[in-house]
């Protein structure tokens, strides 16, 4: 060992307190490992045995970043075992399966306690003597049980920590920042603010019913001991991506990654400029090598999948347990834990309608005939008597019937085949989101008419919700063809093609109201006028108002909502061309702040190619 390595050592060995370390470090040292590559593999493995952190030193034989002196970060959580976490980890795989992956997924259940920090890897043994002794000294006071009260919001569902146990909480954390600080000279925030054990965090606000009715399903009565837990995680990763994979894989090229099943690969999504389709580039956290990897060998992982427990102190057990000893300690809990205070009708009644909030889904028509087949769609489709025949696939397979016959089908053209896939393929992508439409409102297009019959068919709604046509929302006139107002179906003719129209609805902007090559301002102003009625007559509890428009109005329907004003028409003009079939945008009422805010649609977008026309008779082998 060399003598500036000896020396280090030496002022390592003093500094530390338990006699844990010296048992650690030795075997490693008398390999031939330098000392800080030594302190940073027990960092790295939570200081458990030396077995573990010689196979880490082994395994990053070849990683470029061993001796780079960067430290772990680390942070400490309140953490509750026994019946009540089996129960929260109940709910955490029923809220996945019901309402999809939320940002709480990626974390076990905790309350956190001190924010990440970074502590040098000599020194995270002073981290472990601060803990016990912040632990010791706030036994005596530590509450037997930790009353949670259910706290529900757009964005977030979880447990609040309030009163004198969650004062004494704070204090044990702010011990620990003291003793970190003073041990092992870590700069360590404690939070102050509410404590708070997340259950769902970011979901869609389509979900919030859903998750609140699991959530009081959780028995808060069952006894618990909780653990403050010391964990940590490489700072370099913290905004990557993390994948596990799931089979082996052997390198094919020398810049490919060996993959075997449970290693966890960090992905920076911004750096996937040189992976080919299907692959990605990553960094292996068991061997920290850089390479390329098959992506469909693995899958997502969470983000505390990769992070290190050190050290817990379990409350009710006094005692400084190792992390390998976690299980054990998990079975023996004591103490009670107080359910939540009982709400009376009244107020359960008023937390409803604090939670509960109007939401309007504004959706674009499916692929229009005249979109593929140009101004002339009719002429190839109409035979010299006036009937219509399909002389390609992507015609529907027939055509309403009209009172003035199928001239009027020029400038109100239906969807193409693909358009009503398109529909259908949106309204069954509805129905798996768990999304409760509950009114529908339609342009009197009938290309609107048709796209919000197959999404209410795909939703089993058809016969349930009836549509009603409002004028107020119909493509800006100015960019109709023509001089006049497109001839449109009277409701009648919609009901008789099979159309379940709401024929008692009192639009708010009549269909004779509507003009020819009508100006920006009074189109914005019509479908201000009409989405702010559309709103207003919808009850409370009215669930999700779906609006099936025109791509224009995924903008005008959408800004007077969001008290924004209207684009410059040139802007508008530009937004709108961008705008596919069946996008959608997703405005929620947020009450507690007095507005309306634009949120992720329930489901994504749908993605597809051209699909050229072809003629068998050009293609004949020999010409």
């Amino acid at each position: 060992m060399a003598a500036g390595e000896t020396q280090l050592y030496a002022k390592v060995s003093n500094k530390l307190k338990g006699r844990s370390t010296p048992l650690l470090l030795e075997p490693l040292l008398a390999m031939g490992f330098p000392v800080h590559t030594a302190l940073k593999a027990l960092a790295a493995t939570g200081r458990k045995t030396a077995e573990e952190a010689l196979v880490w030193l082994h395994d990053h034989g070849n990683d470029p970043s061993l001796d780079d002196p960067i430290p772990q970060e680390y942070a400490l959580f309140l953490c509750p075992t026994g019946p009540l976490l089996e129960k929260l980890q109940e709910f955490w795989r029923e809220s996945k399966r019901q309402c999809a992956k939320n940002r709480a997924h990626e974390v076990f259940p905790h309350v956190t306690l001190c924010d990440f920090f970074t502590c040098e890897d000599q020194r995270v043994e002073c981290l472990y003597e601060a803990l016990k002794r912040a632990g010791d000294r706030l036994l005596g006071s530590f509450p037997t049980a930790v009353p949670l009260a259910l706290h529900s919001s757009i964005s977030y569902l979880g447990f609040f920590v309030n009163g004198s146990p969650a004062d004494i909480i704070r204090e044990f954390a702010m011990t620990f920042a003291t003793e970190a600080s003073l041990l092992a000279d870590c700069s360590v925030k404690p939070c102050t603010k509410q404590l708070h054990l997340t259950l769902a965090h970011k979901f869609y606000p389509h979900h919030q019913r859903t998750l609140e009715q699991l959530a009081r399903a959780i028995p808060l009565g069952h006894s618990c001991q909780w653990t403050a837990a010391l964990y940590s995680r490489d700072m370099r990763f913290v905004h990557y991506q993390t994948l596990r994979a799931l089979f082996q894989y052997k390198p094919q090229n020398v810049d490919e990654l060996t993959l075997s099943p449970g290693d966890y690969i960090f992905v920076d999504p911004t750096q996937q400029d040189e992976a080919s389709e299907g692959w990605v580039i990553g960094i292996s956290q068991r061997t920290g090598c850089r390479g390329f990897l098959p992506e469909n060998y693995t899958d997502r992982a969470s983000e505390s999948d990769t992070w290190v427990k050190h050290r817990m102190y379990t409350f009710s057990l006094a005692t400084d347990l190792n992390s390998r000893k976690d299980s054990e300690a998990s079975s023996r809990c004591s103490g009670e834990f107080l359910p939540q205070t009982a709400r009376s009708l009244s107020s359960l009644q008023a937390l409803q309608a604090t939670v509960a909030r109007k939401s309007v889904l504004v959706v674009r028509h499916g692929e229009r005939v005249d979109q593929i087949f140009g101004k002339s769609w009719l002429q190839q489709c109409s035979t010299p008597d006036g009937k219509y025949y399909r002389p390609d696939l992507n015609f529907p397979c027939s055509l309403p019937r009209r009172s003035r016959g199928i001239k009027d089908f020029e400038n109100d053209p239906p969807l193409s085949s693909c358009g009503i896939f398109q529909s259908r393929i949106a309204g069954d992508a509805l129905l798996d989101s768990g999304i409760r439409i509950s009114s529908v409102f339609a342009s009197p297009a009938l290309r609107c008419v048709q796209t919000a019959k197959l999404i209410l068919e795909e939703l089993k709604l058809e016969k349930k919700i009836k549509i009603r046509v409002e004028p107020g929302i119909f493509e800006w006139t100015k960019w109709e063809a023509g001089k006049t107002t497109p001839t449109l179906m009277s409701l009648e003719e919609l009901k008789e093609a099979n159309f379940n129209i709401d024929t008692d609805y009192r639009p708010a902007f009549p269909l004779s109201a509507l003009m020819p090559a009508e100006s920006y301002q009074e189109y914005v102003d019509r479908c201000t006028a009409s989405v702010v009625q559309i709103v207003n007559t919808c009850p409370q509890d009215t669930g999700v108002i779906l609006i099936v428009s025109h791509g224009s109005a995924l903008d005008s329907c959408t800004r007077p909502l969001l008290g924004l004003p209207p684009r410059e028409c040139g802007d508008f003009a530009q937004l709108v061309r961008k705008i596919p079939s069946l996008g959608m945008c997703f405005c929620e009422e947020n009450k507690e702040e007095g507005k309306w805010e634009l949120v992720n649609p329930p489901v994504k977008t749908l993605t597809h190619g051209a699909n050229a026309a072809f003629n068998w008779r050009n293609w004949m082998s020999g010409n």
